[in-house]
């Protein structure tokens, strides 16, 4: 199988001064694969955000590699890292973050258009993906006017939408009631396994976790299984 995110020795610590820092991530080694749902757990700030970032090249270690794709990001300038994240990254977050002055098939469409694609073949994907998570009614609405778990399955379908080899979200259903969590989670699931994406849930749902490929947990700055 081949690597989307590989993760060696990240170390990452915050604060001024031998005295105030604070080690957050320390050696993390972690590989993920086409086609596998990783669920990461970890206790409330211990850095499981941090390590997200990090994956998603929206922050820089301070000491070891991240390469998406099988290319080496760690070095490489912010012109590079924009474009990896733009084709090769989704993200979803436990807020959808939809624009609402949109509909349901323009956020889904907005992502592609600045990307460079033309408005029909961004449109037809958007149908495509929306159909997918049961919403192809719901195309026209504005976010206010959709349901949380309606609104997350569309934020899902965003971040899907420039066809990501690498999913990273954090606590996709932590805000919603347990039975629309399942029903969103099953859709999340459905479309990384559709896609043959890698994709690194954050959750502190054991019971998601645990219908996850694997599950890796964070705790004192290291990952264990």
């Amino acid at each position: 199988m081949n690597d989307v995110l590989r993760l060696a020795g990240v170390t990452k610590a915050y604060g001024q001064g031998t005295a105030a820092r604070v080690e957050v991530l320390a050696g993390i080694d972690l590989t993920l694969c086409a086609g596998e749902v990783c669920a990461l757990v970890a206790p409330s700030g211990a850095g499981k955000s941090t390590l997200l970032h990090i994956a998603g090249l929206l922050d820089a270690p301070d000491a070891g590699t991240v390469a998406v794709a099988g290319a080496d990001m760690s070095t490489a300038d912010d012109r590079t890292r924009t474009r990896a994240r733009r084709d090769r990254i989704g993200f979803v977050y436990q807020f959808h973050h939809l624009l609402p002055e949109f509909t349901a098939l323009e956020n889904v469409a907005l992502p592609q258009l600045a990307a460079g694609r033309d408005g029909g073949t961004a449109r037809n994907r958007a149908r495509d993906l929306l159909s997918r998570v049961g919403l192809s009614h719901r195309e026209t609405h504005r976010p206010a006017e959709l349901s949380g778990g309606e609104q997350q399955r569309v934020a899902f379908c965003r971040a899907l939408a420039n066809a990501p080899g690498l999913l990273l979200a954090d606590e996709p259903t932590g805000n919603l009631d347990p039975a629309t969590s399942d029903t969103v989670f099953d859709a999340l699931v459905a479309l990384v396994r559709d896609t043959g994406m890698a994709a690194l849930i954050a959750t502190h749902n054991l019971d998601l976790a645990a219908r996850m490929d694997r599950m890796v947990r964070l705790d004192g700055g290291r990952l264990s299984t």
